[in-house]
C-alpha cells in the first residue's frame, strides 16, 4: 500500500505561468503561487507568506497558462514531488514542487477599480469546489 501524498492549497500567482515542452512535445506549465497564512502572537495578528513551486503537465499545464496571469487566485490539488540535480558549479540543489492534479480559477486579483470578475472564459467546472472561500479561518 502506497503512502499518502495529496496536497491541496489556495493562492495568487506571483507571476505569469510559464509554458514550455519536453523534447518529445509535451506541454508543462511551471509557475509559483503565494499563500498567506495568519496567526496571533502575543495578542498581536501576523502574517506568513509562503510561495510555492507548482508544475502543471499537458492540457492542465495548457489550460493555467491561457487563463491565468500574475495575481490571478486559484485553488490546487496535486502531490508533493522533489528533484535533486547538480547546477552547474558542481553543487548539488533539490526543490520541493506541487505537481497538479486538480484546479479550480477563482477570482482574478483585485483590480484599481474594485474586485476582478471571475475568470468566465475558462472552460466549466462540473466537480463540487473543495476550495469554497466559506469557512471562516
Amino acid at each position: 500500500m502506497s503512502d499518502l501524498n495529496k496536497t491541496i492549497i489556495i493562492g495568487r500567482l506571483t507571476k505569469d505561468p510559464e509554458l514550455k515542452h519536453t523534447p518529445n512535445g509535451t506541454s508543462v506549465a511551471s509557475f509559483s503561487i503565494a499563500n498567506n497564512r495568519t496567526y496571533v502572537s502575543n495578542g498581536e495578528k501576523k502574517e506568513i507568506v509562503s510561495f510555492i513551486n507548482c508544475v502543471a503537465w499537458g492540457k492542465t499545464g495548457e489550460v493555467i497558462t491561457e487563463y491565468c496571469k500574475k495575481g490571478h487566485r486559484i485553488g490546487i490539488e496535486g502531490k508533493l514531488q522533489q528533484r535533486s540535480w547538480e547546477a552547474q558549479d558542481g553543487s548539488k540543489r533539490s526543490a520541493v514542487e506541487i505537481v497538479i492534479d486538480n484546479f479550480q480559477f477563482l477570482e482574478p486579483k483585485q483590480s484599481e477599480h474594485g474586485l476582478g470578475a471571475p475568470v468566465s472564459s475558462a472552460p466549466p467546472q462540473t466537480d463540487i469546489n473543495p476550495f469554497a472561500d466559506d469557512e471562516a479561518f
